[in-house]
């Protein structure tokens, strides 16, 4: 089978790598975004999908605009291709592309569609709590995510795992599952199945707001905000700008889940007066772990944070190195 594959970040890779070392596929060509300037040089970095496509020499095209560059469109008509992959690819494809190859565009999804159709299934998953995700592959249509799905599979979420942890896990699934899916499709043994539309939610794009800790949330919420949008949350501490990279809710569920080496943890959360303070007020300092904070619903320990300029540093190093004090506040 002939295939041309798009894609762009980490999370396409395993599926592309899976592809060339199939002998059933042949990767014939491989579409990309534009490489980015990055860093404080502004370097022009190639995607993580580029970089492999170098590395095997085959053809990459990195149009700005896919369905305005009739070069690649003309490129892409003429490859005879039998299938396109879509991973993570980036951009919109016309109608015109999606009929192009002879066994269709085939996407893989990071969320068990119809839920989470659109452009960061994991990061809102996580957001909501939920306890289950997995992938979709699916035919793609005009619409968002709403082609006729193929095959699913799934993965459970720990109440600890965050949005790079989960996204790691659905690459190496998804690159699994895309091979069962073409391999089937091959020898017509897979029928696809149309979306449920009453059913369907949506992941939408990210935006700064929704970074910024509101400590009038309940613990949970935090926390799962937190881990859902990895590593970019952050709140105000002493006027400046203070990112939360890992906490740990003071709830039951949670301290049960945790191995032995949080024991201590426990011990010392029980000297603790669980009604003083207000949201975004430290109210405890729990040795070698870190700062407690209040919460609009129950409190939450800061066990990993990272102050601006400073690398990323546990929460109890956060106190020592500021002297941070129970009655301050975070903001």
């Amino acid at each position: 089978m002939q295939v041309i594959f798009f894609g762009t970040p980490q999370f396409a890779v395993p599926t592309l790598q899976k592809l060339l070392d199939h002998p059933r596929f042949n990767v014939i060509g491989v579409v990309t975004q534009p490489d980015k300037r990055r860093g404080r040089g502004k370097q022009l970095i190639p995607s993580a999908v580029k970089k492999i496509a170098l590395n095997h020499n085959i053809p990459i095209w990195q149009p700005k605009r896919i369905k305005k560059d009739q070069d690649t469109l003309s490129q892409l008509k003429n490859s005879q291709a039998d299938a396109f992959v879509v991973v993570a690819y980036g951009q919109i494809l016309s109608l015109e592309i999606l009929q192009m190859p002879k066994v269709g565009a085939i996407n893989v999804h990071g969320s068990i569609l119809p839920q989470y159709r659109g452009a960061a299934p994991i990061q809102w998953c996580l957001y909501n709590g939920d306890r289950q995700t997995g992938i979709t592959t699916m035919l793609m249509d005009e619409g968002m995510d709403t082609g006729d799905m193929l095959l699913k599979a799934y993965t459970d979420i720990n109440l600890f795992e965050n949005a790079y942890q989960i996204a790691e896990k659905l690459a190496n699934q998804g690159a699994d599952l895309l091979i069962e899916t073409l391999e089937k499709l091959e020898s017509n043994e897979i029928q696809a199945v149309p979306q449920n539309n009453e059913e369907a939610t949506y992941a939408s794009l990210i935006n700064k707001d929704d970074f910024i800790v509101d400590w009038n949330k309940s613990a949970i919420a935090i926390h799962n905000q937190i881990r859902g949008f990895y590593p970019n949350c952050f709140t105000s501490f002493r006027d400046d700008k203070l990112k939360i990279m890992a906490t740990i809710p003071m709830d039951d569920d949670y301290l049960q889940s945790l191995d032995e080496s949080y024991q201590e943890l426990n011990n010392q959360l029980k000297s603790l007066d669980k009604t003083i303070g207000k949201p975004g007020e430290v109210i405890g300092l729990i040795k070698n772990f870190g700062p407690v904070i209040k919460t609009g619903k129950g409190l939450l320990l800061l066990s990993e944070i990272q102050r601006s300029g400073k690398r990323p540093q546990s929460g109890w190093d956060l106190v020592n190195g500021t002297h941070l004090k129970v009655g301050e506040l975070l903001s």
